[in-house]
């Protein structure tokens, strides 16, 4: 052996000491018969013996209840077996080394010097455990969804079928686009879109994109890292997309994403990752996707505000929710449902809606849908008597207002009837109306309509109008 593979020798033994010095580890290392070329610092004051003068030694001289001679002989690793020494239990490992298929050493390492800190890791171990199944459990009812199909409630044919489609639509992992007016639910068709899917053991996790200024809509949506920007949580922040991870991500009013922000939620449905502000590494994030807007986004797409490509990856199945004034025959079933929904939460049992005030409610043109329906019943629950009936009295004027403008349009375009017969029509529900209105008091109804009692006698007589009291 030349003298520089000698000094090369005996630099890497040096190394190797130290190294194994340093790290603290209980680290053996034997030859092919068993004598000790390798000891650790750390493994020698375990042993309580001078770490030069075992070494070279044989093992059994060294170490109590040894197997490393053992694995020498059978060439058979030992992973993690117990060890007693001095009266102390600890956990070792033992594992042949081999040189063109034949032993040539063994080395050993001790995992544990005593049994208490195995079980001190044990505790270590399920206390994490458990930490981690309270937050997966803190965020699963933080992000559930509210809603089943079940609480899409409808008699209309259209309204069904959609049903269906969103049964069906729900086994798949594809980004869905709901559509509609404000306040026609698009929500309630997002929980229950996630609840009838795959992922409904996976948090629901939602975002309105024009509630949140859009300087903050990054953060929110991506993430930061730790110091990403002045004021950050010093610990950095996941964004909701992680969160959502194996769920689903509902972004509403979507159009209100700014354009730059398109561009990055564009990268993630492309690749399924995301970056965080501030980092410089990519994630994965296992999501469905689904948006709601009640605007034209095409129209959008056309005049810029929009992104085409984005547009079409959102747009993968597309969901029209008609509003509440094409499915009237659904007025009279929400609002009881409403009432009463609204009445258990204020304590209030057995509301009713007269049928006076349900024509109204038809008869309304509902602009802010749904929504604008709930928002009534509960400002007329406010005002009901004790009979906890919601009457036409309690109704916002607007809604009294629009049946009677609905009652005289039907009333105008019921038939193709004449000038004549219209007048009469109208001639007739007038008496009958003021005579309602006084009682059957002729004479006060003649002198209120400017006629002589002889003219309203004809008039009775020729319309064939009669005091119900006296039949």
């Amino acid at each position: 052996m030349t003298m520089d593979l000698m000094n090369k020798r005996m630099n890497a033994d040096i190394m190797l000491d130290s190294f194994l010095d340093a790290t603290g580890e209980c680290v053996i290392f034997v030859d092919q018969n068993g004598y000790i070329e390798v000891l650790s610092k750390a493994y020698a004051e375990f042993l309580q013996v001078d770490q030069q003068e075992a070494i070279g030694k044989h093992v059994t001289e060294v170490i109590e209840n040894t197997r490393m001679h053992i694995v020498l002989a059978t060439g058979q690793p030992e992973l993690t077996q117990p060890q007693e020494i001095r009266g102390v239990k600890m956990i070792a490992s033992r594992i042949p080394i081999f040189r063109n298929g034949e032993v040539v050493g063994a080395f050993g390492r001790v995992l544990f010097k005593d049994f208490h800190e195995v079980q001190d890791l044990y505790d270590k171990l399920t206390s994490m455990e458990e930490e981690l199944s309270l937050y997966k459990s803190s965020l699963m009812e933080q992000h559930r969804t509210l809603f089943t199909i079940d609480d899409i409630i409808t008699k209309d044919p259209g309204m069904h079928t959609l049903k269906e489609q969103i049964v069906r639509a729900a086994r798949t992992s594809s980004n869905v686009l709901i559509l509609g007016e404000s306040g026609t639910g698009k929500e309630l068709f997002a929980h229950a879109i996630h609840q009838c899917s795959r992922r409904n053991q996976y948090p629901f996790v939602s975002l309105n994109c024009g509630s949140i200024p859009s300087e903050l809509l990054e953060t929110e949506l991506f993430g930061y890292t730790a110091g990403a920007f002045t004021g950050a949580n010093p610990d950095g922040k996941i964004g909701l997309i992680q969160v959502a991870d194996k769920g689903t991500f509902f972004l509403d009013e979507v159009a209100e994403l700014p354009i730059g922000l398109q561009v990055k939620l564009l990268r993630f449905l492309q690749s399924r990752e995301i970056k965080r502000l501030g980092s410089t590494t990519m994630e994965q994030a296992d999501v469905r996707i689904i948006a709601a807007t009640n605007k034209n986004l095409m129209e959008m797409v056309g005049r810029g505000a929009f992104r085409e490509d984005l547009y079409y990856r959102l747009n993968v199945v597309a969901f029209q929710i008609p509003p509440l004034r094409k499915r009237p025959a659904d007025i009279p079933l929400l609002a009881g449902f409403l009432a009463g929904k609204i009445g258990k939460r204020e304590g209030i049992r057995d509301i009713e809606i007269s049928d006076e005030s349900i024509r109204c409610l038809k008869r309304y043109d509902w602009p802010g849908n749904v929504r604008e329906l709930e928002n009534m019943l509960e400002n007329a629950i406010n005002f009901m008597q004790a009979d906890r009936i919601i009457r036409k009295e309690q109704l916002p004027p607007r809604l009294v207002r629009a049946g009677r403008d609905a009652e005289g349009e039907d009333f105008m375009k019921g038939s193709d009837q004449s000038l004549k017969s219209a007048m009469e029509s109208f001639e007739k529900a007038l008496i009958r109306n003021m005579l309602n209105s006084h009682g059957y008091n002729k004479s006060k109804v003649a002198s209120i309509l400017g006629v002589s009692r002889t003219t309203l006698y004809d008039k009775l007589d020729r319309y064939d109008i009669q005091n119900p009291r006296r039949l």
